[in-house]
């Protein structure tokens, strides 16, 4: 080969070499993230969620894009939603709410899947060993469920008189969930000595007929599931249970805020960092079969001694300093 023509053939290769590695490098990843309410209600958990993923390294519009669906408490519409982030081959499925977890873990066994749910994912079938999930699934539970009882053995403690309890309920994702929940508030509720009512739920205006039906019953207190429908209706919730005078208690730390009269549970903000942070792992290779399912350990307990006072109750100081936040 002649010096000219090398010349010739190395500036050539220099000026091609560059993009040929440019078009070697991996696309953005893309993450699904699919929940069964609206987007409105969860723009904290969002905030969380995206928090988390930012701490293991990724940030939505620079090196990770994600795409949202929210079914608006459609939960029929979760299948298809599903779907169509397999069909799209998305990196990861960050199912959020235990509706859209049970979808997506239906929808493909290929894809990585990270749930956040306020159940157990054992007894709704989404893995069978949580600190050996196996399969392409695993995620953060905030385990809700479990704590049910306990906040009727708070309200009891609250209302030493009281003889009946109502527990609100909604079945938003299969009868197991919602059976779940009724079971063990139901056995609490035996041994307390207590009478129990049902109200089941399944939208926005059933939960003001069940406030009603409540007070017809002449229940002493209610008794807030845990559930995706009441998760962006804390401030009726509030609402309700002041305006037909009936204690009430529920997991969110907002509905003592809005008004409601105790608070207690898990920090759902922390449950979906957790998820954005092994969202993180995953897309750096780690496997979801290799990730035990983690728990949102941090529960806490708030009291608003102003609704307190409205309702005619007064708070054991035993109760007071058992709180983490006490509103006045």
């Amino acid at each position: 080969m002649q010096r000219r023509e090398f010349i010739k053939v190395v500036s050539g290769s220099a000026v091609t070499w560059p993009f040929a590695a440019r078009a070697q490098q991996p696309a953005t990843p893309v993450v699904g993230f699919i929940n069964a309410a609206a987007a409105q209600s969860y723009k904290q958990q969002v905030a969380a969620f995206l928090k988390g993923l930012e701490e293991s390294g990724y940030i939505d519009g620079k090196n990770v894009t994600i795409e949202y669906r929210w079914a608006d408490e459609r939960h029929d519409r979760l299948p298809a939603m599903a779907a169509d982030l397999v069909h799209r081959q998305v990196a990861v499925i960050v199912a959020t709410s235990s509706p859209a977890a049970v979808a997506a873990k239906a929808a493909t066994t290929v894809i990585p899947i990270i749930f956040e749910t306020g159940a157990d994912p054992i007894k709704i079938g989404l893995v069978t060993n949580l600190s050996r999930p196996g399969g392409n699934v695993t995620g953060v539970t905030q385990s809700n469920v479990d704590m049910a009882p306990k906040r009727l053995q708070l309200l009891r403690e609250l209302l030493p008189m009281t003889r009946a309890i109502a527990l609100l309920a909604s079945p938003d994702l299969t009868m197991a969930y919602a059976e779940v929940v009724t079971r063990e508030v139901s056995t609490a509720a035996n041994t307390l000595g207590l009478e129990l009512h049902v109200l089941n739920v399944n939208s926005e205006s059933d939960i003001t007929a069940a406030f009603a039906k409540a007070a017809r019953t002449g229940v002493g207190g209610i008794v807030v599931a845990s559930s995706v429908l009441f998760v962006g209706q804390t401030e009726q919730l509030a609402a309700l249970a002041l305006r037909h005078s009936i204690p009430t208690i529920y997991q969110s730390h907002r509905f003592a805020a809005a008004g409601g009269l105790v608070s207690y549970g898990s920090e759902i903000t922390e449950a979906y960092r957790l998820a954005g942070m092994y969202t993180g792992r995953v897309l750096k290779g780690d496997k979801p079969a290799d990730l035990p399912v983690q728990q949102a350990t941090k529960v806490e307990l708030i009291i608003n001694l102003k609704t307190a006072k409205a309702l005619g109750i007064t708070v054991p100081n035993t109760l007071i300093g058992r709180a983490d936040l006490v509103i006045e």
